[in-house]
């Protein structure tokens, strides 16, 4: 790749960089030889993956949880990962320094929340066992990620990097692969998450380490055109085998979409992934930034084929515009998606919409969930939500052992 298709083609910030690399590698080795003090969570005797050799802190089954904007925060992370999980903080999708909100200003502090409810304030040379989320669908992905993201990466340390939605010509452009080579060149961990088969091999070819392989049962946004959860799990593992066999390459895959209890885990490691994300199940933790009124409208919600609503018209009503249209989401049908589903134009809808926003009501709101909202119904701290999951999981595997 030519340095023109790199992210950025400006030598002194590429100098700048890379002469933190050696630094932040040397931080690397530090935590990966490192445990979180015991106190932290008890490991089960289970055998040990790369999953587990890459993230020493976590127990199996690992569950991670999603860095979902407007949810996930540091304290909700930090929960997860003392428990045995692995949490993940959303870092947004706006990278441009004059304008637009300030998420990577808001990642710092964070990931600073979660190193103090780590216990690792006073460890400056141990790496947060938290990761951070990144939307790279903004045109300001291309021109400003390794300028702004990387430095913040750098000075809180986080061992994960997540990447979702590139734009489809920074894909096939090469500013993905470049963006990952500079995250492999700082020593993070990178995951990436896809909903189609040519998403999973792109994924590969560029460097990723981990994929999150999210079915359409997923809440909030995904791939406009998939297949559920069971099918295409299934087809990835096998997908991805094949890129091993061919390239050498060790990539694990986590299923994600529709799993929000310890059944749904046995299932995804049944398909053959590795591990586990959730997304919906933390939106109801204590610990989530999520207003009150969306988890008890979550926490009542059944049947999820029938309550909740996979389009891209929710954007289009609330002013979500960064959204190429190749991803859409899934939320729970309210007021206005029962009028889109009746024929209600949607420039009546979004009127509507800003007039119900506008009286502080919330009826009209949308509420991003997976199709398993039906089987949520409790509101927990994030860390007995792993515990409970991981049991419930280790049990059934149990149970299902009794029948052969």
């Amino acid at each position: 790749m030519s340095d023109e298709d790199r992210p950025s083609s400006s030598s002194s910030k590429r100098a700048s960089l890379l002469r933190l690399k050696s630094k932040v590698k040397e931080v690397k080795q530090v935590v990966m030889s490192s445990q979180l003090p015991q106190t932290h969570y008890k490991k089960e005797v289970t055998r040990p993956t790369r999953l587990t050799g890459l993230f020493p802190n976590t127990t199996n089954p690992i569950v991670f949880s999603a860095p979902m904007l407007g949810t996930a925060n540091g304290r909700l992370a930090a929960e997860v990962s003392k428990a045995g999980g692995f949490g993940f903080i959303p870092a947004g999708y706006n990278f441009n320094p004059e304008s637009g909100p300030d998420h990577l200003g808001q990642l710092g502090e964070e990931l600073k929340i979660a190193r103090k409810v780590l216990d690792l304030e006073q460890a400056t040379l141990t790496a947060v066992p938290v990761g951070v989320g990144f939307i790279l669908c903004h045109e300001s992905a291309r021109t400003h990620f390794i300028e702004r993201a990387i430095p913040v990466l750098q000075e809180y340390s986080p061992q994960a990097v997540w990447l979702f939605a590139p734009r489809v010509e920074d894909v096939e452009g090469g500013v993905v692969r470049g963006i990952i080579d500079v995250l492999h060149d700082n020593g993070f961990v990178v995951f990436y998450q896809v909903g189609t088969v040519k998403a999973v091999k792109e994924a590969v070819r560029d460097g990723a380490d981990v994929v999150v392989a999210q079915g359409t049962d997923a809440g909030g946004h995904q791939f406009a055109r998939g297949a559920g959860t069971i099918s295409f799990l299934r087809e990835v593992v096998e997908v991805v085998k094949g890129e091993k066999e061919r390239t050498g390459r060790e990539v694990e895959v986590v299923g994600a979409g529709g799993v929000v209890d310890g059944r749904g885990v046995v299932a995804a490691l049944a398909l053959g992934a590795d591990a586990v994300v959730m997304g919906t199940r933390f939106i109801l933790a204590e610990e989530a930034t999520t207003p009150k009124f969306k988890q008890e409208l979550i926490a009542k919600t059944t049947d999820g084929a029938s309550s909740t609503f996979k389009h891209t018209v929710m954007d289009d009503i609330q002013g979500t515009t960064i959204w190429p249209k190749i991803y859409d989401g899934r939320a729970i049908v309210g007021g206005s998606v029962e009028d889109h589903l009746n024929g209600v134009p949607v420039e009546d809808n979004i009127r509507l919409f800003k007039e119900a926003a506008e009286k502080g009501e919330t009826d009209r709101t949308i509420t991003w969930a997976g199709s398993g909202v039906g089987l949520v119904s409790k509101i927990q701290p994030a860390g007995e939500i792993v515990k409970e999951v991981r049991e419930e999981a280790l049990q059934r595997i149990k149970e299902l052992q009794t029948l052969f």
